[in-house]
């Protein structure tokens, strides 16, 4: 059944027409969409510019600009939110879907969507509760990443030479650190001094231990051997700092063996987590980094006094063991006598051949002596003169120069080669006469005259043999 539509003639109502048409006593003029938006959020946000809302967040995301955005909610209800960049960079904890906080800010409107949202200035968790929540969240995330496995962990060193310590350079941990440590083992100690509360104290923790790891050993600042990060105790929001990401990072990345020493013996953060070590105090971290000296020196002397004694025993074993042998080994006389026996029959027979030889050798010297007697020298001096004699006079005859003075003439060419015959005579030209007392040039038959030459030396007399006698031996 179908009704039909009403005859718009015939209709009254203002409502019903089709056309706007002012009225009388409407004094109420039209808005734009733009001013109806204006007004609307001049008028929330004077209603509502300082609000504090609690709520569990809902649909977090961080966008690339660095606004936090989300939405806040609760059974029945649920209001956006925006977080600007400068805002959440301060933010004191990650937030994350489920965690119950409490917003601070202003309400305003969005006319772009017709939408309502909060403009958050601080983010707080809601109560000890939402914040062991977020506790448990982060911790489930950074272990799931292995930064608190056991297979990461470092030994700590057994004396270390150099401590570093990150806490308040103010506070009472600073002392009973440095007190304990003069009581059991004085070491050298560094202190970074940070923040351990509130804003910037997590930045400033893990900068410290990222500082100390990137210390090197020959710098300027030595470079810890054992990290100490410490506070004193407090509540679980005074402790937040050393569950911040940023320090749990820190740690687990360290280089250097580390011990976390956060709150009291009831008190557990993340660093504790990621750290190499955890001790229940500050104090007790202290007694963790050095043994006590005394306790050293005592051990020290004990492992001497057992070193010493086992030396000892071993020393007089072996005296026993070798007083056992050497009873078994035959006396030093038996030994030696076969030995010195050999020795006396190696010295006569020594003896008797140095005797014999020193004979043999006299016997040879008396025999070359006898050949060395002046009697014998003055003979064979006689015969060997006069066989030098003979040789001499030998050579005197058969010298061609001794006919010279017989009235012979010796001919040579003008080269000095005797000339034996006349044909070689007359072909020679000019010849050499030798005489006596000299020579003379000549020129044999139809060649020149000789230039004249001066008159060569008188031949040297023969030496007349020496005198008979014995004369000298040398």
């Amino acid at each position: 059944m179908s009704v039909p539509f009403p005859d718009p003639a015939s209709e009254t109502d203002p409502a019903a027409r089709l056309l706007a048409e002012a009225t009388s006593g409407d004094n109420v003029p039209p808005l734009s969409v733009s001013q109806l938006s204006a007004a609307i959020k001049r008028t929330v946000e004077d209603g509502f510019a300082r609000v504090r809302v609690r709520g569990e967040l809902s649909g977090a995301k961080r966008a690339a600009s660095g606004h936090f955005y989300a939405a806040l909610k609760d059974d029945n209800a649920l209001i956006d939110m925006v977080m600007w960049k400068g805002q959440a960079a301060r933010l004191a904890f990650r937030p994350e879907d489920g965690i119950e906080v409490i917003a601070t800010g202003k309400l305003t409107t969005y006319p772009g969507r017709s939408k309502y949202q909060l403009v958050v200035d601080t983010l707080e968790v809601a109560g000890e509760g939402a914040l062991m929540l977020l506790f448990e969240k982060l911790k489930a995330r950074l272990g799931a990443e292995g930064l608190f496995d056991q297979e990461r962990k470092q030994d700590l060193p057994r004396l270390p030479r150099i401590i570093g310590v990150v806490t308040s350079p103010t506070g009472a941990v600073i002392r009973d650190i440095l007190h304990r440590l003069a009581d059991r083992f004085p070491t050298h100690v560094i202190v970074w001094p940070v923040l351990v509360q509130g804003d910037g104290a997590a930045a400033q923790v893990a900068k410290a231990v990222r500082g100390f790891d990137a210390l090197t050993p020959d710098g300027p600042v030595p470079r810890p051997d054992l990290v100490i990060v410490a506070r004193g105790g407090g509540s679980i929001e005074d402790l937040w700092a050393f569950n911040e990401e940023i320090v749990v990072r820190a740690i687990a990345d360290c280089g250097i063996p580390t011990i976390s020493a956060v709150g009291h013996e009831t008190d557990t953060t993340l660093a504790d987590y990621a750290a190499d070590r955890r001790a229940p105090t500050p104090t007790a971290a202290a007694e963790m980094a050095v043994p006590v000296r005394a306790e050293l020196q005592e051990l020290l002397a004990t492992w001497n006094g057992r070193m010493i004694g086992a030396a000892n025993r071993h020393q007089a074993l072996a005296n026993e063991r070798l007083t056992a042998l050497a009873r078994h080994l035959p006396r030093r006389e038996a030994l030696y006598a076969p030995q010195r026996q050999r020795l006396d029959e190696a010295g006569d027979r020594l003896d008797r051949s140095q005797r014999q030889r020193l004979t043999m050798v006299a016997d040879r010297l008396a025999t070359r002596g006898a050949a060395l007697r002046p009697a014998l020298l003055a003979r064979r001096w006689d015969r060997d003169r006069a066989r030098l004699e003979g040789l001499g006079r030998l050579l005197d005859s058969l010298d061609p120069r001794a006919l010279l003075s017989r009235g012979y003439a010796m001919v040579r060419d003008a080269g000095g080669a005797i000339v034996t015959t006349a044909a070689r005579a007359q072909d020679a030209g000019h010849l050499r006469l030798q005489f006596a007392d000299g020579e003379i040039l000549v020129a044999s038959a139809g060649s020149d005259p000789p230039p004249p030459a001066a008159p060569r030396p008188a031949r040297r007399p023969p030496v007349p043999p020496p005198k008979r006698g014995q004369g000298e031996l040398f």
